[in-house]
């Protein structure tokens, strides 16, 4: 019994290391262009912030495109956009960010409670937005159900 759950516990652990190795290797080769002669710590860093700046650039980029002209004008001059869900109606205002960043709009258009709902994953801000976008524009009731609800301390005077 006990060698039984030894041999199931190395398994494991022999899949989960073989895993993290394969992801590693994935991002070694997807910083392989950029990652030239690393000698000195900050060269990594540097290489590490390149492919870190790629990466938020293509996740914005993505979601300018599955914005409509109007969401898009709306992000591109005050950094959010808003949506309306798909089961009530209800408007919500998605500010740029990873978390914290959506709101709850009453009939004037001002924030009235917050929402934070996000991805599994490490996930760069504009494929974080476009994960919420779809899920409050196409299964909102599920997106509220999994939500954490927080009062916001809005400036109404801006907006």
């Amino acid at each position: 019994m006990f060698r039984q759950l030894l041999r199931t516990a190395n398994e494991r652990l022999r899949l989960f290391l073989s895993e993290r190795g394969r992801r590693a290797r994935v991002i070694r080769d997807s910083c392989a262009g950029s990652l030239v002669a690393l000698s000195r710590p900050r060269d990594l860093s540097r290489a590490f912030a390149t492919h870190t700046s790629r990466a938020k650039h293509r996740g914005l980029e993505l979601l300018k495109e599955w914005l409509s002209p109007e969401q898009f004008a709306q992000y591109d001059a005050k950094s959010y956009f808003e949506v309306t869900g798909c089961h009530s109606g209800k408007r919500y205002r998605i500010c740029h960010g990873t978390s914290m960043n959506i709101y709850e709009l009453d009939g004037a258009g001002r924030p009235r409670v917050g929402l934070c709902f996000v991805p599994k994953g490490y996930l760069v801000s504009g494929d974080v937005m476009l994960a919420q976008k779809i899920a409050l524009e196409t299964d909102e009731r599920r997106a509220l159900t999994v939500a954490n609800r927080f009062f916001s301390c809005f400036d109404y005077s801006s907006y």
